[in-house]
């Protein structure tokens, strides 16, 4: 099989000779293209001989939860794993909530009360034991539309976000199959409520209650909802929006820790730069003041929230995707951004309060898919740097972003070319938990994270 150039730099560094080389090819195409890149500080990716998982030596994994597998509560498991956030269980376990990005003519579903009959996505709960066993797994959320990803809250829930704007009345009852053929046949994208909402999750839901009673969020906006985080501070929710002329938005709560009582929606404006298009021609490391915009039509008949908030100076990003909150700073992806459609990594700094605008800056844009290609979950890792999972057309790789921008290749997907979804860190900072999305797995990662430093 041919070696990719990314696949290369992945495994540059396996001997002396292959060290040196890649390492003066790396550095001198980085130069070239006015980019950072760097050999990973845990080493070159050692190919795994289960064909599923290539890591740096010394790290080690744990695949389960497969699509297919049975369930705790005698349901299959179901397929599509995204987003995903971890929390602290009884007697040192973790908690996984995650999301299963289906429609309704998908082959897989989760079972339970649902939100809408006939759609497929939703959420289950595993519980991970000390050693990372899988002891149980449950169905949480059942109903909904590509639950792509989301976000954990700081009162120990999972805000799982529906990426499509779906209504009865945009959806046809029929669809012509074949194409052009004249016979019509029962549309099986057919909804029955309307969708694009955000649904909250209990972490510590037992499995013997069944899935929670699935009630949209409305006021946190109907949109191609992709993930959020939020400002343990304020309470404020930061959320992203996967289209090609998204806008990052912000939710003040009525009350904090209760967002099912409403509030208010705004959106990002770059200050001085009304309707700013961000996918080109924006520095690296400039920082910019921004204002938001209040948007009245939250929940519109139409999918029509960024229009508003555009109409008002809001910027707008290239298919904004995952988001994560570290030390008082939002790092988000937008996946598409850049002048080669790469990616790029936004920092928000929000300011102390609601009044307080806060700043915005491009933290990455390399411009080199064989660096970087297309990330879209995002985590910050406990020591500091960014996880970065990629949802581009070659290989797959978890990227990782030190501090100061440069990027590392840190796993590579050795089983197929689909993307890694999920990543979050257990509360002890010890594993890191993520998903190949198909044909489904979750995996748990462990090793000398202290090697970093």
């Amino acid at each position: 099989m041919a070696l990719s150039r990314r696949r290369f730099f992945a495994l540059a560094g396996t001997t002396a000779a292959t060290l040196v080389v890649g390492d003066a090819l790396k550095g001198l195409y980085a130069r070239a293209q006015g980019t950072s890149s760097t050999i990973s500080p845990y080493g070159p990716l050692i190919p795994d001989p289960n064909g599923l998982l290539d890591l740096p030596a010394g790290f080690h994994y744990k695949a389960f939860s497969r699509t297919g597998d049975l369930m705790s509560d005698g349901n299959p498991v179901p397929g599509g794993h995204d987003g995903m956030a971890t929390f602290a269980g009884p007697n040192r376990s973790v908690i996984l909530v995650r999301n299963h990005e289906l429609s309704p003519n998908s082959s897989t579903q989760v079972v339970g009360n649902k939100y809408d009959e006939l759609c497929k996505g939703g959420t289950t709960t595993l519980i991970v034991g000390p050693n990372r066993e899988l002891v149980r797994d449950y169905a949480s959320l059942a109903g909904t539309y590509r639950n792509c990803a989301g976000g954990s809250t700081p009162w120990g829930s999972w805000i799982s976000c529906e990426e499509n704007t779906s209504t009865p009345e945009n959806t046809p009852d029929t669809i012509q199959q074949p194409a052009n053929s004249g016979i019509f046949v029962p549309n099986p994208n057919k909804v029955s409520k309307r969708h694009g909402y955000n649904f909250e999750v209990p972490a510590l839901r037992k499995p013997k209650q069944g899935t929670v009673e699935p009630v949209p969020l409305v006021e946190m906006g109907r949109f191609n909802h992709e993930a959020v985080a939020i400002d343990p501070r304020t309470g404020i929710v930061y959320e992203t929006e996967d289209s090609g002329d998204s806008l990052f938005y912000r939710f003040i709560p009525n009350k904090p820790g209760k967002l099912e009582k409403g509030g208010v929606l705004e959106a990002l404006v770059i200050k001085d730069r009304p309707q700013a298009i961000t996918k080109t021609n924006f520095p690296v490391g400039q920082r910019m003041e921004v204002e938001w915009v209040r948007i009245e039509d939250y929940d519109p008949y139409e999918d029509t929230v960024r229009k508003e908030g555009f109409a008002k100076g809001a910027a707008q990003f290239s298919r904004g995707e995952g988001i994560s909150y570290s030390n008082g700073e939002f790092y988000f992806c937008a996946t598409s951004g850049g002048a080669n459609s790469g990616g790029q990594v936004w920092r928000y700094i929000p300011g102390k309060n609601a009044k307080e605008g806060g700043t915005i800056e491009l933290f990455v844009e390399p411009n080199d898919k064989s660096i970087l290609d297309m990330p879209d979950n995002i985590v910050v890792a406990p020591f500091g740097d960014l996880i970065l999972c990629e949802d581009g057309d070659d290989e797959q790789f978890l990227v990782g972003v030190t501090p100061k921008g440069e990027l590392y290749q840190f796993a590579r997907n050795a089983l197929n070319d689909n993307e890694f979804a999920g990543a979050c860190f257990s509360p002890d900072n010890r594993t890191l938990f993520v998903n190949i999305q198909t044909p489904g797995i979750t995996f748990a990662i462990w090793g000398p994270w202290e090697k970093h430093s």
